[in-house]
């Protein structure tokens, strides 16, 4: 089960609000609730399939556990335990200070950049990248999926796409994922793109996908999530990058890394055909530039 997307406003208090139900709550509401004002800190960065696993209940008992709190599901306790705890100088990026000079921002923000490229070329597993390659090439169909700060990205991998000569289509409305998800058989392939693996229109398109007999690949961080539960293949980016942040950073960087690397392992592995492809289409676009 997963949690709506809210864009209201934070709560306040988070943990003053548990400590204040603690009494009146069930067992597994109590666990949870025990884990998340013991381990505030580090709860900003987990997602809902982890503090389910780690207090040995359900992602549903998790969202019921935030909808008692008086939100609209996981996401927003952690955006306030976030405001509670974090500098708000963190919510632009990680490593800034309100006192940083442009030489330091610059600095900062490159390395980081840096570090989640480095990062998730270790976490990329060549077999898995294997497996996207020789599905997308069986494939008649690719849906690609992206929403939010994952919607440029998922129109880059479609773009991409395209001009290798795949049949390709991108949905970047939480409507038209819905349906296109739902429309799926089993020669397409859907490409989901999410840093957190929890944002619900993706993750409900992906689900769809997936009972429609798709072959489900997913772009999204390292570690347990619910959109890993409904992939056929997962290409890990890993990206030190806060999840309660509204807007990814080093992620994107990861994300466009490795969108490139299997643009590039499709095209040689139809390298003729790709060729001609991009070829033609250089002739169109020429058409394009005075």
């Amino acid at each position: 089960m997963t949690e709506k997307k809210s864009n209201e406003s934070p709560l306040a208090g988070v943990i003053e609000r548990i400590r204040a139900s603690r009494a009146n709550l069930s067992p597994t509401a109590g666990r949870i609730a025990d884990f998340i004002s013991d381990n505030a800190a580090d709860v900003i960065h987990m997602s809902v399939t982890e503090v389910a696993e780690k207090t040995g209940s359900s992602e549903g008992s998790v969202v019921n556990f935030c909808q008692q709190l008086g939100a609209r599901g996981f996401q927003q306790i952690k955006i306030a335990l976030a405001r509670d705890l974090v500098q708000p100088v963190q919510f632009i990026h990680e490593d800034l200070t309100p006192n940083d000079d442009l030489a330091t921002v610059v600095a900062k923000v490159f390395t980081s950049g840096f570090e989640a490229m480095q990062d998730t070329q270790k976490a990329l597993s060549i077999a898995e990248l294997g497996r996207a390659v020789e599905a997308i090439r069986r494939a008649k169909q690719v849906e690609v999926f992206g929403i939010g700060s994952a919607a440029p990205i998922a129109e880059d991998a479609n773009y991409r796409l395209l001009r290798i000569g795949i049949n390709s289509r991108v949905s970047t409305d939480s409507h038209i994922q819905a349906i296109a998800g739902s429309l799926c058989s089993p020669q397409s392939v859907a490409l989901t793109i999410s840093h957190s693996g929890s944002t619900i229109e993706t993750l409900l398109a992906t689900k769809l996908a997936k009972e429609a007999g798709a072959t489900t690949i997913v772009i999204t961080n390292y570690g347990p999530s619910p959109l890993v539960e409904h992939a056929d293949i997962v290409l890990n980016t890993l990206a030190r990058e806060t999840q309660f942040r509204t807007e990814a950073m080093a992620s994107r960087i990861a994300q466009l890394a490795i969108v490139d690397t299997l643009i590039a392992s499709l095209a040689l592995a139809d390298y003729e055909r790709s060729v001609s492809t991009i070829g033609k289409t250089f002739d169109v676009l020429t058409t394009k530039r005075i």
